[in-house]
């Protein structure tokens, strides 16, 4: 796995943006530094997280003449993170996909609001191969209808057939100047993260009923001692995501959980437990 995740939040952004053929005369601005602390979601986590948050993407294929294809599909995903499609010979790119097995498929956030390059996405790249071509196509055609319960109408149609895509790596883009690569192995050994649907309510009840709970966390995990005012942008399985108000400007930093969150209910109970130790940090005298 390829390590080159940055972020426009921490102190080696201007590197990333100043990295591009920028016109004369043009400066990178300054941006909020973010604390390099707390665990995070691996590329592969992310990665299986966007899969399973949605059950629609872009489907890129070869056309018979090389040129490459974009189409609509909808899919679902089996326990290793293959998506299935189910697709009729009809569409031209599953007569492409007859010819050249090789596929891609792009998936983008759909809870993202606001500008869409700042939003999370995923392109998995593989092989595909019929349902009957692999080793368990009842479970194959299970994911796919449970996901997308309207194929029942069709599936059984004589030009329909399941197809599987066989991930050999997944590109994961967390918006601008956060990226990764996950290859085969880790991509299908990774779960999504089960808090995921419930993340963003989360942050909104967080924000409009405890942010004196997060600034407690921000001066006592979050490297910023002097943060004024915290706000969460984002939890996950393993901690939270602040921004703050510091005398030298905004701030980015991070809040971990003692544990790894394994359940979908487990949020709630990691978030209190984070605060409590955030004021028993805060309230313990220090020494002289």
């Amino acid at each position: 796995m390829t390590t080159e995740t940055q972020t426009h939040s921490d102190p080696n952004a201007r590197a990333v943006v100043g990295a591009h053929d920028l016109p004369a005369g043009v400066d990178v601005p300054d941006v909020a530094p973010i604390a390099r602390n707390g665990n995070r979601r691996s590329p592969a986590e992310e990665a299986r997280t966007l899969v399973a948050s949605s059950t629609s993407g872009t489907l890129g294929t070869l056309s018979e003449d090389g040129t490459p294809w974009a189409s609509l599909v909808t899919y679902g995903v089996m326990a290793d993170g293959s998506p299935v499609l189910c697709l009729s010979t009809l569409a031209e790119h599953a007569r492409n996909l007859e010819r050249n097995r090789q596929a891609s498929l792009m998936i983008a956030d759909p809870n993202h609001t606001g500008e869409v390059l700042a939003g999370g996405r995923v392109t998995l790249a593989g092989r595909v191969h019929r349902s009957d071509e692999h080793p368990d196509e009842a479970s194959a055609r299970e994911a796919h209808l449970e996901a997308v319960p309207s194929a029942a109408m069709y599936a059984d149609f004589n030009d329909f057939s399941f197809w599987v895509l066989e991930v050999e790596r997944a590109r994961w883009v967390g918006g601008y100047g956060r990226m990764d690569t996950a290859m085969a192995d880790d991509y299908a050994a990774a779960e999504p993260d089960p808090v995921e649907p419930q993340a963003l309510d989360a942050v909104e009840h967080l924000n409009a009923d405890h942010s004196d709970a997060l600034l407690l966390m921000a001066l006592a995990f979050g490297a910023y001692p002097d943060a004024s005012k915290a706000s969460c942008t984002r939890a996950d399985r393993y901690g939270l995501d602040l921004d703050l108000v510091t005398p030298d400007g905004p701030r980015a930093t991070r809040v971990s959980f003692t544990e790894k969150i394994t359940s979908p209910g487990g949020l709630r109970a990691a978030t209190v437990d984070l605060a409590r130790r955030a004021r028993e940090k805060n309230l313990a005298p220090t020494s002289a």
